[in-house]
């Protein structure tokens, strides 16, 4: 029999049950941030070391690559089953049927270790490739076994940790705390579920939180000061919104079909030498990083960084890393969408920037990533919010918010089915 004092405290909303209930999701945010500040952290490195390696030597791409990219799979699909692909699939599938994830291990420790580690060595061979998707499935591993461990297994209560995991995995990836919450609400759950809310909310602020007081208040591309004015404003937005969208509509309607398996002998091969294939990718990957000067590895992050800072880039660079994402993401190797895919968008508002003279270079650029993420991932909301987070630009607002609209839509004609939903659907017809 529980003493006198928790029994009276009930009543007032501090029973024993309601605050250990607490103290999972708080503790289990700040293990988020914690997991996610050393994933960013070994990222950094990983991507560092190659760069190094063929600035000396450009040639070791072609080596460095093809392995990579062959050995990153060969451990996906034998010590990490489970940690293919961005992972958000497989967290949105989760939420759905906590019950099957939970038999197919991708919320296990070992899975969520496994999700960093090849993560981490695909980029340190030249893999474009994101970690804040891959972070996603790590927050709601943790946080799913945290409750586990404190014995929290109510059917709802495992949907709220996995939901609240996901989104503190996105907030502290991206330092985008309000970006965390949105996501949730629009992409994990699609529907905002009341009793959940308020663990969200505090999931994600205590991660933005705990990646603050080691990183700093930063954000994530840096400042701009880009505006557009309701004279010239309309061109940018809508050669953005069409371009971006079509373009990302495109890249994602790829990803889907090769989910769903491609039909054929060339399907029933790489099928056959899943290895094999990842080596292909990587060689072509390779390819690719030689023609754009090196520039396609990675996140992206440097390159996107330095566009919005006024830097150059080559017209189809924006192309040439949609490319390199696109082997891959399909080469079946761990790795998220999310930073490439603002880098490719990054590319595509330099170029179209080119036949609008008199629109800012940095407004565009802005739009160009907000529309081809909008593209890409089919979450209008949360592209804007994470888009003017990252930059530190609310003077953008309305024009981000009508260029999302517009790639929102021109995307949907290419790809009817939200990729994450797609991958979801593919994923659980597996199980």
């Amino acid at each position: 029999m529980k003493p006198r004092f928790l029994r009276s405290a009930r009543y007032r909303g501090f029973s024993y049950q309601q605050q250990l209930r607490r103290m999972v999701f708080w503790t289990g945010a700040v293990l988020v941030a914690a997991s996610a500040i050393l994933f960013a952290k070994g990222s950094t490195v990983a991507i560092s070391v190659f760069r190094g390696a063929v600035t000396v030597h450009p040639w070791l791409a072609f080596i460095l690559c093809p392995l990579g990219l062959a050995a990153a799979v060969a451990m996906t699909r034998s010590l990490f089953v489970g940690a293919a692909g961005s992972g958000i699939p497989q967290t949105i599938a989760a939420i759905q049927n906590p019950a099957v994830a939970v038999e197919s291990g991708v919320l296990s420790p070992r899975v969520a270790v496994g999700k960093i580690l090849v993560t981490m060595l695909g980029l340190a061979c030249g893999a474009s490739v994101g970690r804040e998707g891959p972070s996603v499935q790590v927050g709601a591993a943790i946080m799913y076994n945290l409750g586990n461990l404190l014995r929290q297994p109510q059917h709802d209560l495992r949907r709220a940790l996995i939901l609240a995991g996901g989104a503190a995995g996105v907030a502290a990836a991206f330092n985008t705390p309000v970006a965390g919450v949105v996501f949730a609400i629009e992409e994990l759950s699609r529907s905002f579920e009341e009793r959940a809310s308020g663990r969200v909310f505090s999931a994600v602020i205590l991660a933005g939180i705990a990646s603050m007081a080691v990183l700093g208040n930063y954000t994530y591309f840096g400042h701009t000061d880009a505006v557009l004015n309701l004279t010239n404003g309309w061109l940018p937005v809508v050669l953005c919104g069409v371009g971006g969208g079509l373009l990302g509509g495109l890249f994602a309607r790829i990803l889907v079909g090769f989910g769903r398996g491609v039909p054929g002998r060339i399907g029933a091969w790489i099928r056959g030498y899943p290895v094999a294939f990842a080596g292909l990718c990587g060689l072509g990957l390779a390819v690719i990083g030689l023609i754009s000067g090196g520039t396609t590895y990675g996140t992206g992050y440097d390159e996107t960084r330095a566009l919005l800072s006024g830097g150059d880039a080559s017209p189809a660079w924006g192309l040439w890393k949609m490319a390199a994402s696109i082997l891959s993401y399909i080469s079946g190797m761990p790795g998220g969408i999310f930073a490439p895919s603002l880098a490719a968008g990054a590319g595509v508002g330099k170029a179209l920037a080119m036949w609008m003279p008199s629109v800012p270079s940095g407004a565009a650029i802005l739009l160009g990533m907000l529309a081809y993420f909008t593209g890409a991932v089919q979450a209008p909301i949360t592209a804007v919010v994470i888009v003017m987070e990252m930059t530190d630009n609310q003077s953008m607002t309305i024009p981000l918010m009508a260029c999302a609209l517009i790639a929102f839509k021109v995307s949907k004609q290419i790809c009817p089915t939200p990729i994450y939903k797609a991958m979801a659907e593919v994923w659980l017809e597996g199980r």
